[in-house]
């Protein structure tokens, strides 16, 4: 799995749109981005159809991640779902299949839901998002939930709170981390300290802010954008190195958490 990829949340939400979209999408893929994250629930499957236009004729060169409703969790219902998303992405496989939060049905079910699917070759991978710890560990612990290969979050400088105990029992256990909104939805980027940082640098915020995430072990990011100007900072946190100097601005302007903080949803 890419660490640095392209996420589709607010995409296909206008069919307006979808064109721009998926051009935005292939540029990223152009600029070696190569994962790509959606899900049934972004644009109402409209997500799904704006990256299978963007994956067209390069599937194999393409890490596809999306995700399952809550409601349509559980053994039969999954399976469907599976079977809708891969027509709209135009594949016949989703490298990484997950649980987008959890829902009223067993895990067990959707376990061995997510077990068919790999076994059928529709899914490679599978796992889960939005889960903090209590919840993974309970997943984790049913059969078959040892095969979980990722947990997708809200993470940043700006949202740090699975630094308390999520993210370290994963790194103990070598389950990546899927950072979603990695740039707090553009609202840290004007922090003076960050803005020093990327001055410094002379590179955008963004790109700090990204690079810092891919200093934390097993963590993936899967910020979006529709500019191809900004992919470019985006792609540019692959070869910014921080410095010691760098690394503690950034905890004194965004400390690390001091107690544990609930998950955000999205």
């Amino acid at each position: 799995m890419p660490i640095l990829g392209q996420g589709t949340w607010g995409m296909g939400e206008d069919r307006r749109r979808a064109k721009e979209e998926a051009s935005a999408l292939a540029a990223g893929l152009d600029l070696g981005l190569t994962l790509i994250d959606t899900a049934e629930m972004y644009g109402e499957g409209g997500a799904e159809e704006v990256t299978g236009q963007a994956i067209r004729g390069r599937r194999d060169g393409v890490f596809l991640v999306s995700k399952v409703y809550p409601h349509n969790a559980g053994f039969a219902a999954a399976i469907a779902a599976c079977e809708r998303s891969l027509r709209r992405l135009g594949t016949d496989r989703i490298d990484l299949y997950l649980l987008h939060w959890q829902g009223r049905a067993p895990y067990a079910e959707t376990i061995e839901a997510f077990e068919r699917l790999r076994e059928d070759g529709k899914v490679v991978d599978w796992g889960v998002s939005n889960f903090d710890l209590d919840d993974l560990e309970t997943w984790t612990g049913e059969a078959g939930g040892a095969r979980t290969a990722a947990d997708q979050v809200c993470y940043s400088l700006s949202a740090r709170g699975i630094e308390w105990d999520l993210l370290p029992w994963c790194q103990d256990r070598g389950l990546p981390v899927m950072a979603y909104s990695p740039l707090g939805q553009g609202r840290l980027l004007g922090n003076p300290a960050l803005v020093a940082v990327a001055r410094r640098h002379g590179v955008a915020p963004a790109t700090v802010a990204l690079a810092w995430l891919l200093t934390r072990q097993g963590v993936v990011a899967i910020p979006k954008s529709s500019r191809v100007e900004r992919l470019r900072d985006h792609r540019a946190a692959l070869d910014l190195v921080l410095d010691d100097t760098d690394l503690a601005a950034l905890d004194q302007a965004f400390p690390p958490p001091r107690r544990k903080t609930p998950l955000a949803i999205l």
